[in-house]
């Protein structure tokens, strides 16, 4: 389902931008493995520390949205749009 999908939005992409069939000039382009004479090329470098980019990105981002969300439910108790009821369970 999630191929078709993907394949039917590559289609629409191409129809919008003019590179279909009708255009020769598009150039197809293939992440390369092997070299013309048919050689394995090296494993591409592998970059560290990629845990400590996805926390260097994540938590700030929570962060803000945490701020976010508190501001904007102040501001809806301010203007009395969404307050808690407070049950007294006074038995």
């Amino acid at each position: 389902m999630a191929s078709m999908v993907a394949r039917c939005c590559r289609i629409a992409a191409l129809r919008n931008t003019g590179a279909g069939p009708k255009c020769p000039n598009v150039i197809q382009c293939r992440n390369a493995v092997v070299t013309p004479s048919g050689a394995i090329l090296p494993k591409p470098v592998k970059t560290p520390f990629g845990l400590v980019r996805i926390t260097v990105v994540v938590v700030p981002f929570l962060y803000v949205g945490t701020l976010i969300s508190k501001n904007f439910a102040a501001l809806l108790e301010e203007h009395d749009i969404f307050v808690p009821e407070d049950d007294d369970d006074d038995d």
